[in-house]
């Protein structure tokens, strides 16, 4: 087994000035609901979920990776994918459901706190295939995208106040489940891929393109429900569910993407 490489102690400036940008899309997402731009509040949120996907990756290529980084990326996380999700879809549709609407809003968020935690903390024994519950920036995406999709069609909140209530719960119960949802770590930047899967992610892009809020939270519900599918196939081919492995990997710094 390979000893931990220890964090860097001291701080960079590209990976950091990164998560700091995808913080600032939290806290824009926040500002914008408070003014009912809904559609520039979850716009952010997918601009914050690009920019989260970047930091950890530049950190690893450039060898700037850093425990205060580590821990600026948690806190950043908690701000874009925990707490602005919740106030977004709060300010949209559930603030006119009273207690209820809160209540959902607030297990959101309390769920995305305890994913974040519990990701830190197992980081070195979990699977480096599959995420230990939905990730944190998929759960945004699901309620986000919800909203944006809605927004973008001209429908108002009042008129779904159970359907966000309901996905509000759902993607914040499902970031504390054990359920496995695949991390597509596997996919490295900087090895050859085959030429077809150039091809697929030129399709994607193009379809993302001709109606980004249908397609976008289209992919997400998948991703949100694939994890459930690769539950139940384990349970019915006996293959064990936990991801959770019997001995430490090498460190590794946390993708802003992975909690």
């Amino acid at each position: 087994m390979k000893p931990l490489k220890p964090r860097r102690r001291g701080i960079y400036l590209l990976p950091n000035m990164i998560t700091i940008s995808a913080l600032f899309c939290g806290f824009y997402a926040i500002v914008m609901s408070l003014n009912l731009e809904f559609k520039q509040s979850t716009v952010a949120i997918f601009i914050g979920m690009i920019l989260d996907s970047m930091d950890g990756r530049v950190a690893r290529l450039t060898r700037t990776q850093s425990e205060f980084g580590a821990q600026l990326d948690s806190l950043s996380d908690m701000v874009t994918f925990g707490v602005a999700p919740a106030l977004v879809a709060y300010e949209w549709s559930l603030k006119g459901m009273g207690r209820m609407g809160w209540v959902a809003a607030f297990i959101y968020c309390a769920c995305a706190a305890l994913r974040l935690a519990r990701f830190n903390t197992n980081i070195a024994v979990v699977d480096k295939r599959f995420f230990q519950g939905l990730p944190s920036p998929a759960a945004a995406a699901i309620v986000a995208g919800f909203i944006w999709l809605m927004d973008d069609l001209g429908f108002f909140g009042r008129d779904f106040y159970w359907t966000c209530w309901g996905i509000t719960l759902y993607a914040g119960l499902t970031m504390v489940t054990n359920v496995p949802f695949y991390s597509f770590k596997e996919m490295n930047i900087r090895k050859s891929v085959p030429f077809i899967a150039v091809i697929v992610l030129v399709l994607i892009v193009v379809t993302i393109s001709f109606d980004p809020p249908k397609v976008l939270f289209g992919l997400f519900v998948l991703y949100g429900l694939s994890g459930y599918v690769v539950y139940v196939w384990h349970k019915i081919k006996g293959k064990p569910v936990s991801i959770v492995q019997t001995e430490e990997e090498q460190f590794e710094a946390p993708d802003s993407n992975s909690g």
